[in-house]
């Protein structure tokens, strides 16, 4: 017969073991205030695990499907030259066609700025911040399926079970607030993305450190918060003693299998959860910011209220302690998305217009606050599209060449790296992977990409495998 202590379902222990626990509670307060703990917050060093960190927290935007890069930021005059022509690139077949003849852009270039960038037609309020923004315009990829695209932009590998960059951002640095998540995933109001909650995933990290899914737009932002509307016979003390009783079974059982990371991660959740229950409505409440802002972001407009109300709700959780938040763009699905196989001239608008005006406003809204001095902002897809054409005027996947940029805290404004060749086909020069977005994301955050590793199945793993370099062209 085991003893009141040792028993799994009596939710009291020994005097000794009570004894023990309270001092346990203060030793690690004490470590927490002294930063001897990984997961403490050291908000006072503003990050810098490794060297001093000059970003304290990152947006990272994410156009699910696909960008075609030559008709966005990437201007191709030789396109034009050559439209309708058939040019042998090498290839009996694209990734789901077969090559067409050569498709010029059909939208309208600008150049802007004093950096002079050029910009299609279809982005028209980011093309007025250009002079904020670091451009990549020779990213590549590995692949160019979707799937494996998307894991690899998120979690540096192409298959599933690695963690993503937030994960391994929330592991390395810990929280900035306990109110909130450190980790927080916005998608696309119309659904998830390619891959659905993979490309969010701690994978073999301790599971606390997954992105938390919010969906601003939906009439239950984050879901089981709070009880339903129906259950009047739970009440607030009710639930404190539930909840109470709860941690005590599961913090029994934590002690009996210390190595589920699982079980600790849903202890901090429903810890988080109580918490949330009363920070988490006033951070979605968009009714707090003034009509002038909600107006900017385009709120009023219903081609892009859903998503600027993503970056809205973006800005209003990195004001309150959230360290790392990931705003989609695009579900998975070729219609009305990035993934513009058919028909760019009338699908890209479309995806394109719903982005375009909220990113503006967000990069301008960072500005003003003076969240850039310690706020990085990322801007990326999974791959580009080819010069050629499938079908009459659409474009398949193209790994060869894509472009990201960033803007923020160490970003050197109005610049540009690498660059395609004359067709936008292939990077020509500055060639950037995904290992070196990451590796640059970190060295931002003050870590080293080949120090941040945690052991799995007998391997050091890291973010950045065994790749990687800092892109220090457009740092500052």
């Amino acid at each position: 017969m085991p003893t009141p202590s040792q028993h799994p379902i009596l939710p009291f222990r020994s005097r000794r073991n009570f004894l023990g626990t309270l001092g346990g509670i203060a030793l690690t307060h004490l470590f927490g205030r002294s930063g001897a703990l990984a997961d403490s917050p050291r908000p006072e060093l503003n990050g810098g695990v490794h060297h001093p960190a000059k970003v304290r927290r990152v947006i990272q935007l994410f156009m699910n499907g696909g960008v075609s890069q030559m008709d966005t930021f990437d201007y191709k005059p030789e396109l034009e030259k050559r439209h309708g022509e058939k040019v042998d690139f090498g290839l009996t077949a694209a990734a789901t066609s077969v090559p067409g003849a050569v498709m010029k852009s059909p939208f309208a270039w600008t150049q802007h700025g004093q950096s002079g960038r050029w910009v299609s037609s279809v982005f028209p309020h980011m093309a007025t911040v250009v002079d904020d923004l670091a451009f990549l315009m020779a990213m590549t990829s590995k692949t160019n399926v979707h799937g494996p695209a998307s894991y690899l932009q998120n979690t540096g590998f192409l298959l599933p079970g690695f963690p993503c960059m937030g994960a391994w951002i929330s592991y390395g640095l810990g929280h900035i607030s306990d109110e909130l998540p450190t980790f927080v995933v916005l998608p696309d109001s119309r659904g998830l993305p390619y891959n659905n909650a993979g490309n969010f995933s701690a994978g073999f990290l301790p599971m606390a450190h997954q992105g938390t899914i919010i969906k601003p737009t939906a009439p239950t932002p984050i879901n089981d918060l709070s009880p339903p509307d129906w259950a009047g016979h739970i009440t607030s003390q009710s639930e404190a003693d539930g909840l109470a009783l709860l941690d005590q079974l599961n913090r029994d059982h934590l002690e009996a299998h210390p190595a589920d990371s699982r079980l600790e991660a849903r202890i901090k959740s429903y810890e988080l959860a109580a918490k949330m229950q009363l920070s988490a409505p006033e951070a979605l409440d968009l009714s707090q910011e003034n009509a002038a802002t909600q107006r900017d972001y385009g709120l009023e407009r219903p081609e892009t209220a859903d998503f600027g109300r993503n970056c809205l709700t973006a800005r209003r959780l990195l004001e309150r302690g959230v360290r790392y938040v990931q705003v989609w763009s695009g579900m998975g699905g070729p219609s009305k998305n990035w993934d513009n196989h058919t028909d760019i001239p009338n699908e890209l608008p479309f995806i394109a217009t719903s982005v375009d005006q909220p990113i503006a406003a967000l990069v301008r809204d960072l500005k003003q606050r003076g969240m850039f001095e310690d706020t990085l902002v990322v801007w990326t897809t999974e791959f580009g599209r080819m010069p050629f054409t499938q079908g009459a005027t659409g474009r398949d996947h193209n790994g060869g060449v894509f472009v990201t940029w960033l803007a923020g805290a160490g970003i050197k404004p109005g610049v540009a790296h690498g660059q395609s060749d004359e067709f936008s086909y292939q990077a020509a020069e500055g060639r950037t992977e995904c290992y070196d977005l990451h590796a640059t994301v970190l060295h931002l955050l003050g870590i080293d990409h080949q120090r941040l590793t945690f052991r799995h199945n007998g391997i050091d793993r890291r973010l950045t495998d065994v790749h990687g370099h800092v892109i220090h062209a457009i740092l500052a």
